[in-house]
């Protein structure tokens, strides 16, 4: 049986904390709780289930506070855990028996992610595998027959495991701030996280997140090697942030890139919208029916259904 360590950052998180811990008690061997600034009785709830409790000043970086608790480790194994997921009875059970039959060449575990649709504001979709288990020290070894080579892949195991995520409130506003931190403290964000921050926009953005944006978006027009993907993702920003902004120049300047190329659901809602606020209704018609028939949506999958669809449905009524 392979030994496993809970490793959680956390604040504020007095009213989920204890449901987390009691839930995955009875599978961990070792569990280590980094607080990052708790104004609550987080940090009193987290040391009645262990002693290994830890202050962390916050630096901005999520990853960097995940790094300083998994170096607290000492199991085979860490989990990484969030203080607003939980597993149930019948998925404990499962990571009991994974416990006791984990392959020891297997470095990290994937498990199906779940948020409800009530509680899902930043994602498409409710399940996704998740990398939640990994191996606290890696073991490389060589490879092939022939001009050997280390094995630097690792080896994944996609679990049946469900884990229940269910978020005390909506965390849109602290994440995108974060990610327009990283986008201007580093100058260029990864593919990742540029996906990251236009669809979380999209899906949970205010329109002065959207305003704020426009610069990192903006640069991302100018850097060399971005893809399709990321050029499109931008335009989509940066045609809903000049719409609330009032520069139709930029507007339909930035709307025009995107039919450059095949134009995306986002941009024909953008332009919908435009036309609809103008009181032009056939022409808002034309491009809400195009986002609704004839293009794909790449940040937020209700700009292809239940966006223009309501809006052709409140055109109607409008006559």
């Amino acid at each position: 049986m392979v030994s496993i360590s809970l490793c959680m950052i956390v604040k504020n998180e007095e009213n989920v904390l204890a449901r987390c811990l009691d839930s995955f008690l009875p599978v961990m061997d070792e569990i280590i709780i980094v607080d990052t600034g708790s104004t609550d009785h987080t940090k009193e709830i987290a040391s009645k289930y262990t002693s290994k409790v830890y202050d962390f000043a916050w630096t901005g970086s999520f990853s960097d506070a995940r790094n300083f608790a998994s170096s607290k480790a000492t199991k085979e194994y860490i989990y990484t855990a969030d203080a607003d997921e939980f597993v149930d009875e019948e998925n404990r059970n499962r990571l009991l028996q994974l416990k006791n039959v984990l392959l020891p060449e297997v470095e990290i575990v994937q498990m199906l992610y779940c948020t409800s649709g009530e509680n899902n504001t930043v994602y498409n979709f409710e399940k996704e595998y998740r990398p939640k288990l990994y191996r606290r020290l890696r073991k490389f070894v060589w490879i092939d027959p022939i001009h050997e080579t280390l094995r630097t892949d690792p080896v994944v195991f996609d679990s049946q495991i469900e884990i229940q995520h269910v978020p005390e409130s909506n965390h849109a506003s602290r994440d995108l701030e974060a990610l327009f931190a990283a986008g201007s403290r580093e100058g260029r964000l990864s593919k990742k996280l540029h996906h990251m921050y236009a669809m979380e926009l999209y899906i949970s953005g205010e329109d002065a997140d959207f305003i704020k944006a426009i610069p990192v978006f903006r640069r991302t027009l100018s850097e060399e090697e971005r893809s399709m993907d990321e050029l499109k993702e931008a335009i989509s920003v940066l045609v809903r942030a000049y719409r609330l902004q009032g520069d139709v120049e930029k507007f339909f300047g930035y709307a025009l890139k995107d039919a450059a190329t095949s134009s995306c659901a986002e941009v024909c809602c953008e332009l919908g919208k435009y036309y609809e606020d103008r009181g032009d209704f056939p022409e808002a018609s034309i491009w809400y029916q195009n986002a609704a028939t004839e293009t794909e949506s790449i940040l937020d999958i209700r700009t292809s259904g239940e966006i223009p669809r309501k809006a052709l449905e409140r055109l109607e009524r409008k006559g």
